[in-house]
């Protein structure tokens, strides 16, 4: 009498999503997420006397993608013509295998860069792998963006799907912040939408930041062969996020994760719009993302990189209080504030 075949865990990610031989997957709910350490407190993120209004809107109605928007409520009503506040998209992390809008790390991130910056922040969901594989997040990026687009040519506010966006935002100043594999995304739309992103007026992107992008490459850079491994990310879980990632049967120069792999297009004489690009000193992937912005610095592009030092992946949303997370706050404050759009 034969025996079945015993279903075995092949890939696992932290325990949050597993797939197993027989090609099936589990994804932990949300509830089941240990997230003690970010449990949302907004007395305690945003300080006496502050509040962030916030809402989710869907933008995808294919793939059921929301979008969560985040506005200063000092800043709702009664906003003049000549005070209207920037939008910023917040693209999550997670090696896009991981991560949702509604998980609390982001959450709280978004509340901390809506009060401090006093902007709009549109933080969306995209599809996972490795139920969708590469390149569907990028694609859910652009089709992210594009419902601001919508809304801004809308002439019937009752139409609107956003209440927070209303009125007393600049559609013509947009910047978007990538975290992790959400740089990597940000990269790919810097490149796609061109300086200004005429392809998506009235709405105008005047710049891009991403906080330790998530880049691959078949060659391993000395931090990553060689670096102390962070707490929670290790070469092994890089390399197992791109196998679940990538398309099957692609490597880590596939164009999607390498900007200047073998089959990469060139961004020689491709026009991007200002980037800023953050690393912490101690992250696994530190040599590769200075070396992105160094090639781009080299090619002419306008890009400023700046190196938090004794810091891993991610440092941002670990600590919002941090003395390091207000410098950075700092950083994208005047990086959003004082860039001249390349358009």
């Amino acid at each position: 009498m034969g025996s079945l075949a015993k279903v075995q865990v092949v890939e696992d990610c932290f325990g949050v999503l597993k797939l197993y031989n027989d090609g099936s997957i589990y994804r932990a709910r949300e509830s089941e997420i240990d997230f003690k350490k970010y449990q949302i407190d907004n007395d305690n993120i945003l300080g006496d006397g502050c509040r962030v209004e916030w809402e989710d809107c869907i933008y995808d109605e294919t793939h059921r993608l929301y979008l969560r928007v985040y506005r200063p409520w000092s800043t709702s009503n009664n906003v003049k013509d000549g005070n209207k506040m920037p939008i910023l998209y917040y693209i999550h992390g997670g090696g896009f295998c991981l991560g949702s809008r509604t998980w609390p790390n982001c959450h709280n991130y978004c509340l901390c860069l809506s009060s401090q910056l006093q902007v709009v922040v549109i933080a969306p969901d995209y599809r996972l792998a490795p139920e969708h594989r590469l390149p569907a997040a990028i694609e859910d990026g652009l089709k992210a963006v594009k419902w601001l687009q919508l809304l801004a040519k809308s002439k019937d506010d009752e139409k609107l799907s956003s209440k927070l966006l209303k009125n007393g935002v600049d559609f013509t100043k947009v910047y978007i912040i990538g975290d992790s594999s959400g740089g990597n995304i940000a990269h790919h739309l810097a490149v796609q939408l061109g300086p200004g992103s005429p392809q998506l007026a009235p709405v105008k992107i005047c710049g891009y930041v991403l906080l330790g992008p998530f880049f691959g490459g078949s060659s391993r850079t000395e931090s990553e062969a060689y670096g102390p491994p962070e707490p929670a990310l290790d070469l092994d879980s890089l390399d197992r996020f791109w196998r679940l990632s990538l398309p099957v049967g692609q490597n880590r120069d596939h164009p999607s994760a390498n900007p200047f792999g073998p089959t990469s297009p060139s961004l020689e004489t491709t026009r991007l719009d200002p980037i800023l690009v953050v690393a912490g000193g101690k992250e696994i992937m530190r040599d590769r993302i200075k070396d992105y912005a160094t090639k781009l610095e080299y090619l002419g592009k306008d890009i400023t990189y700046v190196q938090f030092e004794g810091q891993y992946h991610g440092f941002h949303s670990h600590n919002y209080s941090s003395n390091v997370s207000s410098q950075l706050f700092t950083l994208i404050k005047s990086f959003i504030f004082s860039t001249k759009p390349s358009y």
